[in-house]
């Protein structure tokens, strides 16, 4: 079993709702955090919400206000609620997760290449 594993994606009328969730029950690492990245048809990958262990959060700036990330540590799941949803949120949302906390000095928790391990995605459709 891969160690991150996306659902919940699908498609939606704009203004609309939908939860992921990435279940990390398979790992055997320590997620010191944890993120969400999206990635759009011709696009590069872009960090859209993160999480550390001690549950403080960082967001993207077109995340802010729409997007909530959280986890359940009891699961081992992590979440991302999007609502108002919009044409343009329109991508691949990739569950990542690295060994060294989002506030690590020098190392923003946006930078995708500080991420270990990727689930395989889960697409996500918004319609006008």
């Amino acid at each position: 079993q891969e160690p991150l594993t996306e659902s919940g994606g699908g498609s939606v009328q704009g203004g609309g709702s939908l939860r992921l969730s990435c279940d990390a029950s398979a790992a055997t690492f320590n997620n010191d955090c944890m993120a969400w990245f999206r990635q759009a048809s011709g696009k590069e990958r872009e960090a859209v919400a993160g999480i550390g262990s001690d549950g403080l959060t960082f967001y993207a700036e077109f995340a802010k206000g729409r997007f909530t990330i959280s986890k359940e540590n009891a699961k081992n799941t992590l979440y991302l609620q999007m609502n108002s949803l919009k044409p343009e949120d329109t991508a691949t949302y990739y569950c990542a997760a690295r060994l060294f906390s989002c506030g690590a000095y020098g190392r923003p928790w946006a930078r995708l290449d500080y991420y270990k391990y990727w689930g395989q995605g889960t697409q996500v459709t918004v319609s006008s």
